[in-house]
């Protein structure tokens, strides 16, 4: 719990109070899962939302040629969930499963709606977060549709340098928009530069 109380400080001006830090422990549930075990699969509602303290998860579809198509990972701070489902209570069109062995804690919409009223520095976080991930978007969304592989690839390795140690290369291409042999030629471009 001190990792989320860490993370949450973070994004406040002001340090949390031991009370609020209770009210916030008491609406999350700490959840561990295996590799390839699943936090969310295709057609459920995403009823909670992931604070990851160890490990790493990814979040993918899979279009009608059985193709994976990876719209993000999360390791160790980073939130994961299927928003638009945890939101709307729409079945999800994701599926979210474990690549490291992972420790985390789950909070439902309801809870973290209460936490939003009650608590300021939860307000200020998820503001600031939600303002950060649709910056993230944004830029994710322009280089997919604007920056060749190369590009894609070198804001990765700029970006997040972890991933490129953590997650294996068939999977870095399908979270970059790439074939497999596409990025191993612009990786294999990049060590000769």
């Amino acid at each position: 719990m001190q990792a989320l109380r860490t993370y949450i400080e973070h994004y406040t001006s002001s340090p949390l109070s031991d009370a609020d830090f209770e009210l916030i422990s008491r609406a999350f549930t700490p959840k561990k899962l295996r590799r390839k075990q699943y936090l969310l699969q295709e057609g459920e509602v995403c009823k909670y939302f992931a604070f990851v303290l160890k490990g790493a998860l990814r979040q993918y579809s899979v279009d009608d040629k059985g193709v994976e198509h990876i719209v993000h990972f999360a390791v160790e701070n980073w939130w994961i969930g299927d928003r638009e489902s945890f939101v709307m209570l729409t079945p999800s069109r994701y599926n979210i499963d474990v690549l490291e062995e992972a420790e985390m804690l789950l909070i439902t919409n309801a809870q973290l709606q209460e936490l939003i009223s009650t608590v300021p520095a939860i307000a200020q976080m998820v503001r600031e977060l939600d303002q950060r991930n649709f910056i993230a978007t944004q830029k994710r969304l322009h280089a997919s549709i604007g920056y060749t592989a190369e590009e894609r690839y070198a804001e990765l390795k700029q970006v997040h340098p972890e991933f490129l140690q953590r997650f294996p290369q068939h999977m870095l291409a399908s979270y970059l928009g790439i074939s497999p042999e596409t990025l191993s030629r612009v990786r294999h471009k990049s060590l000769r530069q």
